[in-house]
C-alpha cells in the first residue's frame, strides 16, 4: 500500500476529519506510522453500535496505523457514577473480554493493538497537575458544553461530569498519539481539546469521527442507557430477532432509519473487510428468488421504492447479525473466566445483597400490655352498654 493509499483509507468512511493535515504530515513528511487512539468508558454492557468503531479500527490497522485502545475506567465513574467504584475493576475486565472478541469477529489481529487502562497513568503527578491547569482555566459552562453529547446531563450536574471532557483531552497527550478516533457525538470534546491543549503547552491532534448508528427505537443513537435502542453483543438469537422485529423501520424512509443504517455501517462494512472489498447482503423472499445486494445505494433505492419492505429487511438483518454475533457468543460460552467476570461486573438484582429494613415490631412485653389494655377498654364499653 502506497502512502497515498494509506492516507485515503485512514480518512475513508468517516463523517468528518478535523486537522487532516496532521495525518498527511506524519505519513508523507515524517515517513512513519500514524498513532491513533480510541477510548471507551467502561460503563454499561457494550452493544452492537460498537461495531462501527471496530470496523474503522480494522481499516486503520490495514492502513498501517498503530492503534491504542483506552479502557477508561475512571471516566466510567465520573460520568454520573455509571460504574460504581467497587465495580470498576470488574467492568474493565469485562470490556477487555468483549472488545477483543468483537474485534476478532470483525477480522482484526488483536496482537497489533495496545490495550491501556486509564487509571494506569491518570493518577500520576504530572497528569494531575495538568488536569488542575485545565480545571483552573475552564468555565463550568464550557465544560458542560464539551461533554453535552457524551456525559449524562442533569439539571444539577456532578463535578465529575465536568472533569470528564478535560481528562479526555489530556489523554491525547499522555497516550502520545497523532489522532483520536470517536463517534460524531464526541465532536464537542474534540474541539475542546483543539482549543485548550495548546494553552498548557501541548500540540493539537487530528480527530477522526465515524457516524453513529441510530437507535432501534426513538433514540438518536444506540446507547447502553437506553435498553430499547440497542442490541447487546451477547444477546441470544431469539432476543436479536425479537428486538429487530419491534424496531422502528418506517417504510420507504431512509433518513433516521436505524435498521437501514445498521446494514450500511455494520453489515456492509464488515462484509467488505472479510471479503476483500466485495460485500454482499442476502434478502430471502418466500415466493421469489432471493435478492443479493452488493451495493448499499441499490439497497436504499429498493427500500425507498418499497421493493425491499421493512419485514424483508428486518428478517435479512436478523440472519446477518446473528451470523456476526455467533463467534462472540461461542467465545463467551467457552470462557468460565469471562462468565464469572460478567457476574461480578454486572450483578443481577437477584444476586445483589441488599440490606432490607426490618420493620420495628417493638418490645413484645409492651405489645402484650397494650393488647391487654385494649381488651379491658372493650369490656368496659360492653358493660356500660
Amino acid at each position: 500500500m502506497t502512502p497515498e493509499e494509506s492516507i485515503a483509507l485512514i480518512k475513508a468512511n468517516l463523517t468528518e476529519v478535523l486537522n487532516p493535515e496532521i495525518i498527511d504530515d506524519a505519513i508523507l513528511n515524517q515517513k512513519r506510522e500514524l498513532r491513533v487512539y480510541w477510548g471507551t468508558a467502561t460503563t454499561g454492557k457494550p452493544h452492537c453500535g460498537y461495531f462501527v468503531a471496530m470496523v474503522k479500527i480494522a481499516e486503520l490497522l490495514h492502513a498501517g496505523a498503530r492503534v491504542k485502545i483506552l479502557l477508561a475506567d475512571l471516566h466510567a465513574y465520573l460520568d454520573n457514577m455509571k460504574a460504581p467504584l467497587e465495580l470498576i475493576e470488574q467492568r474493565l475486565k469485562y470490556y477487555e473480554f468483549i472488545v477483543k472478541s468483537l474485534l476478532r469477529a470483525v477480522g482484526v489481529d488483536i496482537t497489533k493493538l495496545e490495550f491501556i487502562k486509564g487509571s494506569s497513568y491518570q493518577k500520576s503527578e504530572s497528569y494531575t497537575m495538568d488536569r488542575f491547569k485545565l480545571e483552573g482555566m475552564t468555565r463550568i459552562s464550557v465544560a458542560q458544553k464539551a461533554g453535552a453529547e457524551v456525559v449524562k446531563q442533569t439539571t444539577d450536574p456532578f463535578l465529575g461530569g465536568l472533569t470528564y471532557p478535560l481528562m479526555q483531552a489530556l489523554d491525547e497527550e499522555y497516550l502520545d498519539v497523532d489522532a483520536q478516533l470517536g463517534g460524531l457525538d464526541q465532536r464537542k470534546i474534540f474541539t475542546f481539546a483543539l482549543e485548550n491543549l495548546p494553552k498548557i503547552g501541548y500540540k493539537v491532534r487530528a480527530h477522526l469521527m465515524h457516524s453513529m448508528v441510530p437507535g432501534l427505537g426513538e433514540a438518536q443513537k444506540m446507547s447502553s442507557s437506553e435498553p430499547d435502542s440497542k442490541i447487546d453483543l451477547l444477546d441470544s438469537p431469539e432476543i436479536v430477532a425479537k428486538k429487530l422485529k419491534k424496531a422502528v423501520c418506517v417504510p420507504k424512509k431512509i433518513e433516521g432509519n436505524g435498521v437501514v443504517a445498521f446494514v450500511e455501517h455494520v453489515i456492509f462494512r464488515v462484509q467488505s473487510i472479510k471479503t476483500g472489498g466485495k460485500p454482499h447482503f442476502t434478502v430471502e423472499r418466500r415466493d421469489a428468488e432471493p435478492i443479493v445486494y452488493d451495493d448499499i445505494a441499490k439497497l436504499k433505492a429498493d427500500y425507498e421504492a418499497d421493493i425491499l419492505t421493512p419485514q424483508l429487511l428486518k428478517s435479512a438483518l436478523t440472519s446477518a447479525l446473528n451470523e456476526l454475533l455467533d463467534p462472540i457468543r461461542k467465545e463467551y460460552q467457552a470462557s468460565e473466566e469471562w462468565q464469572k467476570t460478567t457476574e461480578l461486573a454486572y450483578p443481577s438484582e437477584e444476586k445483589q445483597q441488599k440490606v432490607k429494613k426490618q420493620k420495628d415490631k417493638g418490645d413484645p412485653a409492651k405489645k402484650a400490655a397494650a393488647l391487654a389494655a385494649k381488651a379491658e377498654q372493650l369490656k368496659l364499653k360492653e358493660a356500660e352498654s
